[in-house]
């Protein structure tokens, strides 16, 4: 009996690993669409970000199912209910994916990203996309660690997001100020997908562990 819940588990995971690798997909399409005004493939974004949401919903009923039918403790316990948790984080990344598409959609056909900011913002979706690729990895592998790692990286997200800031705010932005509004919010977009990323490692280091890591 314990076998099958420990292999319920593990599915459980997979579901989770899945949504994180759709989350990296999200991000590097709707980035690409981006720089380079491609609305087909921002509506295609958009278009998929049903399929986390659906995810995320087979994955709640997945746990729900095994919280009421074999009644989990302990580290069993914490894993199901991380499970939950995680999952509404991996579908809030892919609903900052699809703002960014969106924006790319609203902008066509001009790109809304000044040359300036473009290798920025290409680092910016190449670096959050990276997140959600090791979540994945950690997922179903070694949680130690996930947290600090994951933190770190998040550091290089809020200095580029620093970076667009100084800049649309500085005496030589040529663009106005819509074209500021509009990239601060956007730059926001990844910083806030990051910071979904390092909590869901957070989460994850605690099921493995029964601690809430604070580096």
């Amino acid at each position: 009996m314990r076998e099958k819940f420990h292999d319920e588990l593990a599915e459980l995971g997979n579901q989770l690993t899945n949504m994180c690798r759709l989350a990296a997909e999200s991000m590097r399409r709707a980035n690409t669409a981006l720089l380079t005004a491609d609305l087909a493939l921002a509506e295609q974004v958009l278009g998929s970000d049903s399929d986390l949401d659906d995810a995320r919903a087979e994955c709640e009923i997945h746990a729900q199912s095994l919280l009421a039918l074999q009644a989990p403790v302990a580290g069993d316990l914490r894993t199901t209910l991380a499970a939950v948790y995680c999952a509404e984080k991996i579908e809030r990344m892919g609903d900052l994916a699809a703002h960014i598409a969106d924006t790319a959609r609203f902008g066509h056909p001009d790109r809304v990203v000044p040359a300036e900011l473009e290798a920025t913002f290409a680092e910016l979706g190449d670096v959050a996309a990276g997140m959600a690729d090791r979540l994945a990895e950690r997922i179903t592998g070694d949680a130690t660690g996930a947290y600090a790692e994951l933190h770190e990286t998040d550091n290089t997200i809020d200095s580029l997001h620093a970076g667009v800031l100084r800049l649309i705010t500085g005496d030589r932005w040529e663009h106005g100020v819509q074209s500021a509004t509009s990239l601060a919010l956007l730059a926001r977009f990844y910083e806030r997908f990051a910071d979904q990323a390092v909590s869901v490692a957070k989460r994850l280091e605690f099921a493995e562990t029964g601690g809430l890591p604070s580096r």
